[in-house]
């Protein structure tokens, strides 16, 4: 038996080359040694999109369709949809109910992202995403979850209501465990911290070549560069970082010649330009397939569902009868 690995993102817009180097890289090539559960985190993105609901089912689409066209593989992957696994939501309440709202408020993550947002006031499903979080890690009893250092919060505080659980009622489930990848940061094209679709600076997985050049145009650059021959930063320039993350084998080339003044910034631009559509032209070739069948895309995405749906009733009807609540039997379907 292979062991259980849960990843996913929130359905909150599409997917963009931050994304594929800090996390869907290492899921397509790890999908093929663990037993892989792909979340679309639909209710999650209720979180900071619940005035805009009418846009989630069109990013649900989106994401499913980056997955796709970056590799994941429904034969090796379980693709499902958060909102139609409602044990998913049972296991966050009777978790909340022994979680304690300063753990909560203390979580780094979510005092990052609320500082990042601008939150003044915290509203009741942003501050509990971390126990919704250890829901959907534990509802299939996964026991590895890739993770970045800025998520490893959110994985102690799992391993914590977990434990807790245990020492409340029995063991139920594994204590999962962080798989930490050393993946770049990607920062945005403005310069302004990382890739965000909230911030608009990012490359979108879908971008067609003309749009990657047009982007790449007006990326900023290491702003002391004003002439062709001054000497660059390349430390400080946002396009450097993609040449290292997305063409290694040419960065240190990029670094002397900038760093030089014997490379124009255009130059640059172009060479990384040229190496990301190299990448993105089987990404366009897989979205093309699946968009041209969009039925069988739905189809896929019911069936992974259907399949983590039973695996959440055998867990729930475990969880009952470890809390004393399985009435009638104690299954809900």
């Amino acid at each position: 038996m292979k062991e259980r690995l849960l990843s996913g993102d929130r359905v909150t817009g599409k997917l963009h080359l931050g994304h594929y180097a800090g996390s869907l890289k290492n899921r397509v090539e790890l999908q093929y040694r663990y037993d892989t559960f792909l979340l679309l985190a639909d209710v999650q993105a209720l979180t900071t999109h619940y005035d805009r609901p009418q846009l989630i089912g069109e990013h649900l689409r989106h994401v499913a369709l980056d997955y796709l066209a970056a590799g994941m593989d429904p034969e090796h992957a379980t693709f499902f949809v958060q909102s139609l696994v409602p044990e998913i939501a049972e296991l966050t309440v009777y978790f909340s109910m022994f979680v304690t709202v300063n753990s909560l408020r203390h979580n780094p993550t979510v005092k990052a992202e609320a500082a990042e947002r601008g939150y003044t006031q915290l509203y009741y499903g942003f501050l509990g995403y971390p126990v919704s979080q250890a829901a959907d890690i534990a509802f299939c009893k996964a026991t590895l979850v890739p993770v970045g250092e800025d998520q490893l919060p959110h994985m102690e505080q799992t391993r914590r209501i977990i434990r807790r659980f245990h020492e409340l009622y029995r063991p139920v489930f594994p204590e999962p465990q962080a798989l930490v990848g050393d993946f770049p940061r990607l920062p945005g094209l403005d310069g302004r911290g990382k890739m965000s679709k909230s911030l608009g600076n990012a490359i979108a997985l879908d971008a067609s070549s003309g749009e990657v050049s047009e982007k790449l145009k007006k990326a900023k650059t290491d702003p002391a560069r004003i002439r062709r021959d001054d000497p660059g930063h390349p430390e400080i320039c946002p396009v450097f970082a993609y040449h290292e993350a997305f063409r290694p084998e040419g960065a240190a080339e990029i670094r002397r010649t900038c760093s030089a003044g014997t490379i124009s910034c255009t130059a640059c631009k172009e060479k990384i330009g040229s190496s990301l559509n190299r990448l993105l032209d089987p990404m366009r070739e897989r979205r093309a397939a699946f968009a041209s069948q969009p039925k069988r895309v739905d189809e896929l995405l019911l069936e992974g569902t259907a399949r983590a749906r039973a695996i959440a009733a055998e867990t729930m009807l475990e969880v009952r009868e470890a809390m004393g609540l399985a009435y009638f039997g104690g299954d809900r379907r």
